[in-house]
Parts: structure tokens; sequence; C-alpha cells
């Protein structure tokens, strides 16, 4: 019995010194610098190391299949970035819905948990698109399961709490992402995130625009959008020679008349979307009597007169193939225009997507996640601007959401944050958003107006202002 316990005891010692040896050896093996840990993950290389003081910051591709299901189909590159401060302190996902910027930046909810950040660029962005081009492989479920597989490669790399953001599109898409993957995240923070569940039905929009802002900058903005449509054949002349200029053309679309009405049509929604109540006074106060040019530069400056050329609508062109195959698009009208005066109304986002390209609209789509958001959203965040007209259809809970919310920012357009709530709000947001990362401190904790975001602010780095598309792209 004792040879049988000694020999039981020196192979329980045996077995111990291999699993230290070889913990002594992973660990040895492991790179200790970040540049070399991401590089070793299989399927990520490097394109560019930025410097930036106090941080290491990369830009990066990484292999994903093009389609999740059947990943033997093919592969694409997919570009991220990774702001890297530490591995011992919270990741912040963050996702545009666009293409993603190789400038070092910082999101809101990096600097309040003081953390890393990677940002990915969405699916079909060029250049993260797959070559040839399955459009078909262009869903939110297919869009998800791109960050589930990035959350899954970099979470060895940093092991602590994970909260993923994101604004306008770049919010609808953390929010997808919580849907289908709602175990990853430890919460999410999406701004000014649109929510159409019922694509036919937008009159929330046409309320919106009788009663925002005054009745005086409201007056205004229509008079100016009217005049630059009863304006057309002038202004039309004018285009079709900034267009040769620019070297801008129309085949998408269809004609300069219906680009030039798609931009007008734009105008007082573009304004709401990216401007505040004070600047009104930048919009002619008399629009019958302005110069052509002053409609022209009005109208230019908030709507963009290429946005609906080719040159303009080819980047992004997977916004508007998801618009009309899933996510839905606004329509509004317009009372105080004659009827005769507009020819084409909203066009919707088949007018905007080349032909070649095959569009079909999945109305469940998003009455599935606006359910899922209602009955299970939890550790989520909402915030969304009062003057924004993309807001009059917004995410909402019901009775099955624990630990979410939905806030509104008094005064602020597209560029909605939590710093511009109002102070027990913003003060509450602050706290969930630390305690989601796990870094809120027990002063936090027993009280939320002492929440303060972790990181300086750095007028470099953080990000204040919306993130500018043309007018009528979330």
């Amino acid at each position: 019995m004792r040879k049988v316990l000694r020999w039981l005891l020196a192979l329980t010692v045996f077995i111990g010194t291999l699993s230290t040896a070889g913990a002594a050896t992973a660990a040895q093996s492991e790179p200790s610098d970040i540049k070399d840990r991401l590089l070793s993950i299989p399927g990520m290389s490097l394109i560019q190391e930025k410097p930036y003081p106090g941080y290491r910051y990369f830009v990066l591709n990484y292999t994903q299949p093009i389609d999740h299901r059947h990943p033997e189909r093919g592969t694409f590159q997919q570009r991220i970035t990774v702001l890297h401060k530490d591995t011992s302190r919270p990741t912040v996902f963050y996702t545009g819905g666009y293409n993603v910027s190789t400038t070092p930046s910082r999101r809101e909810p990096t600097q309040i948990v003081d953390g890393n950040q990677v940002s990915l660029e969405y699916r079909f962005f060029t250049p993260s698109r797959p070559a040839p081009a399955d459009w078909s492989k262009l869903d939110i479920w297919q869009a998800a399961s791109d960050q589930h597989r990035v959350f899954t490669a970099l979470k060895s790399v940093y092991p602590a709490n994970w909260l993923a953001t994101g604004g306008s599109k770049g919010g609808m898409t953390a929010t997808y992402y919580e849907r289908f993957y709602p175990r990853d995240m430890d919460g999410v923070v999406a701004y000014v995130a649109p929510n159409d569940v019922v694509n036919k039905e937008d009159s929330a929009y046409d309320r919106f625009f009788t009663r925002v802002g005054t009745k005086e900058c409201r007056d205004r903005l229509n008079a100016v959008q009217r005049e630059a449509l009863v304006r057309r054949e002038p202004l039309e002349k004018k285009y079709a020679q900034y267009a040769a200029d620019n070297g801008y053309t129309f085949g998408t679309v269809g004609s300069l008349d219906k680009a030039y009405e798609a931009v007008v049509l734009d105008y007082v929604w573009g304004f709401w979307q990216y401007s505040l109540l004070a600047d009104c006074d930048t919009v002619p106060a008399h629009a019958a009597t302005a110069t052509d040019d002053e409609i022209w530069n009005s109208v230019d400056t908030i709507s963009g007169f290429s946005a609906y050329t080719d040159q303009g609508l080819e980047q992004y062109t997977p916004y508007y193939y998801q618009a009309g195959t899933q996510l839905g698009a606004p329509t509004i009208h317009f009372p105080y225009i004659e009827r005769k005066l507009i020819r084409y109304g909203y066009q919707p986002p088949r007018n905007f997507v080349p032909r070649s390209i095959p569009m079909r609209f999945q109305p469940q789509a998003m009455r599935d996640v606006d359910s899922w958001v209602r009955h299970h959203a939890s550790h989520m965040l909402f915030v969304y601007g009062q003057n924004d007209p993309w807001g009059s259809e917004r995410f909402r809970l019901g009775d099955g959401a624990r630990d979410a919310y939905v806030f509104t920012a008094p005064g602020m357009n597209h560029g909605a944050n939590v710093a511009g709530l109002v102070p027990d709000q913003k003060a509450l947001a602050t706290a969930r958003i630390l305690r989601w990362a796990g870094v809120a401190s027990p002063a936090v904790l027993a009280n939320p107006s002492a929440a303060r975001p972790l990181a300086r602010h750095d007028a470099k780095l953080d990000v204040r202002d919306v993130e500018r598309e043309p007018a009528l792209r979330p």
C-alpha cells in the first residue's frame, strides 16, 4: 500500500513538473510586444503602425470568410485599426458602419473608460470588399459575424471587459451585433441609431419636421428649399456646368434632373441632421429675393451637389444596398411645396445602386431586431439628439429590457453624445458605461453622480463632432 501511495505521489509531482514546465515554455514563447501579439493571430497582417503619444496605433488587415455560413467558399481582407493602451484595460469595439478612418481617434466610451479601441471597417466598403463581390453576402448577420470573429481573435490579447459602440449606422451595427451575439460584449453604447421597423410607415418624420426648432427657422429653410425648385431651370444650368467642370456623371440615378431634385429635397433634413438651431442665421432670410448664387451655395453647403453623381454615390453603394434590402429608408412629404414643383419625390434606395446589382427588400429583418431589443436588451444605452431627424424612428425598450436606457440630448443633432445629456442622465450613463467596462470605482457604484471620464480630453484624439456624411445617410 505504501508503495502504491509513493508511486501516486511521485506521479503527481511529475505531472506538476510537466505542467509548470509547459506553462513556462508557453510564457516564453508568447510574444511580449503588442504588435507581435497582434500579428501572431492567424489571418492578421500589418498595413501600418502610426505613432501617437500614450498609445500604439495599428492599421491591420484580417482575413474573413465571404460567407460565415460557408467559410470554405472564399475569403476577403477586412481592415481594422487598434488603438492600444494596455492589455489590462477594457476595450471598446467601434463600428462606424462605413469605411474605417486610419487616423488615430478615440470614441467617447473609450475616453470614459480610458481603454483600448478596436475599429472595424464594414464589409463591402472598399477596400474591405470581396472580389468578385457577391452582394447577397452583405447583410446584418454577416456583418455581425465579422465582428464576432474579430472579437474572438482579440479577446485573448485584451481579456478585460469589452463594450460595443458606434454612431448612426455604426450605432445600428453595434445593436445588430448585440442581437446576434449577445454574449460577446459586456455593454453597448449606440448613438443616434435609426430603427425603421416598418419601412412604408414614415409619418413620424413628417411630424418631426412640423415642430423641430422654431417656426421662424423652419419657414426660412422651407422657403429656400422651395425656391431652389422654383429656379430649377437656371440652377440646373449651373449644375450642368459644375458637373462638367468636375467630371461628374449621372448614370446610376438616371439624369441630372433627378440628381438635382434629390439634393434639393435633402436640404431641410440635412440642415437639422448636421446643424444647430443657432445656425439658422446662416440660411438666406428672404429666399424669394436671394440671388441664384445664394440659393445654390446654401443648398450645396448643406446637401452637397456631388452627393447623387455617380462619383458621389459609388463610395456609398453598400449603404444604399442595405437600405434597400434590410435597413429601410425614410420617405417624407413637403406640404409647403406645390405638387407641380416636385417631379420625383424622395427616391428609393434602388435608384442609387447600379442596376447590375440585384436587390430585394426583407421586411422581417428590422422587425426581428426591434422585437429583440424591446424584450431582451441588457446593458444597452441608446443616445439620441432632440433635433436629429433620424431619431424620429428610434429604438425603444419594453418590459423585457434590463439595465438598458434610451436618453435624448436636448438641442443636439446627429452628433448627440453622453456629454450633451442633462446632468442626471449624463452621470447615470457615464456610471453605467464604467460599470459595464468593469472599471467603476466604489464611489461611482455607490453614487452615479460621482462618475467622470477616466481619461483627460485630447483635442486631436477625441472626436466629438458628428461623422459627416451626405444628407439622408445615417
